[in-house]
């Protein structure tokens, strides 16, 4: 080879050096910032703070966790959507983040399954159908036969229009055949207070913000919506064992990547963030609130998203159901 050919050589090869990315074999070298698309001290945020404070010991480097909230999660996983891929920005959002809101809002700033990088699933909550204890109905065939004989009377409350709580409400109406009132709150303390002060007859919300309410008999817990009972309180029913055969609707959480992080952070963030969750210290905590842990591959949670988005479409369309 010619002197000539052999400097064209070594200077492309300097240019493919110089433009590959080297950042995964010194990953992390800085603060990584993981994005909360909603408020402090709410279940995600409360797993999100939980796994960057184990991400941080076993990384290395701080993992700052950032709450944006608004617009029922999409101003903080658009942030994280559009940030660098680079694996300095991640995003723990959930069921209504990414699955529920595809058919709810009209437009979305983003696309769950082109702008992400599906690095793990982290937990399953189930909702809780909570109550007065003075309301006649004790469990859920008590309280579909109280909706059939007092029609438009009773009254759900859920934290919002379009989360989670509410389309559980409205897949329970669809499927109980039953016409309850929907009330929703902007957020899950307004729906609390006033479901304590008797404003509305039952309030759908995430099991970890009723259990120690339902604990101290303030609150009545008639069932639970996950597929099995919440290790929490292993001794209240599911919904479908208790009324409604088939009803299964459960939260889950997610972490995420904006699309194009490199697959060697990918699978780095994916085995530290299982081995987080794993941790003794972790799963007490979480268990005691009502988390079911359940890390998985990136392909099994991309495949979980396509297959919930496909399921809350179908309920909200049947039931009519629009963002605010």
């Amino acid at each position: 080879m010619c002197n000539r050919s052999l400097a064209a050589f070594a200077m492309a090869c300097l240019l493919a050096l110089a433009t590959f990315p080297s950042f995964p074999q010194s990953y992390p070298s800085k603060p990584i910032r993981l994005i909360v698309p909603w408020p402090p001290t709410g279940t995600v945020d409360i797993l999100g703070r939980t796994l960057g404070q184990k991400l941080s010991e076993s990384m290395g480097q701080p993992v700052l966790v950032d709450n944006r909230a608004g617009a029922n999660g999409m101003i903080g996983s658009e942030a994280a959507a559009k940030s660098p891929p680079d694996g300095y920005t991640l995003v723990v959002d959930n069921i209504t983040g990414h699955a529920i809101n595809a058919t709810l809002q009209s437009k979305m700033p983003f696309e769950s399954m082109r702008d992400f990088a599906h690095i793990s699933l982290l937990a399953w909550v189930p909702d809780g159908v909570v109550s007065l204890p003075s309301l006649p109905a004790k469990n859920i065939r008590e309280l579909i036969a109280l909706a059939k004989a007092q029609p438009g009377k009773l009254t759900y409350a859920s934290f919002g229009i379009g989360s989670s709580a509410h389309l559980a409400g409205e897949l329970f109406k669809i499927m109980a055949g039953v016409d309850l009132l929907h009330i929703p709150y902007k957020g899950g303390q307004p729906a609390i207070t006033d479901l304590l002060a008797g404003q509305v007859s039952i309030y759908i919300p995430v099991l970890p913000s009723v259990v120690q309410l339902t604990r101290a008999g303030r609150l009545h817990l008639l069932a639970v919506t996950g597929a099995k009972r919440s290790s929490a309180m292993p001794e209240v029913p599911t919904v479908a064992e208790s009324g409604l055969p088939g009803f299964e609707a459960s939260n889950w959480f997610g972490l995420m990547a904006p699309s194009g992080t490199p697959p060697e952070i990918v699978t780095r963030l994916n085995t530290e963030a299982a081995k987080a969750l794993q941790a003794p210290d972790v799963r007490e905590k979480l268990a005691a609130l009502g988390f079911e842990i359940q890390p998985s591959t990136p392909q099994e949670f991309a495949t979980l998203l396509r297959s919930e988005t496909g399921k809350w479409a179908k309920v909200v369309k049947a039931s009519g159901a629009r963002a605010e």
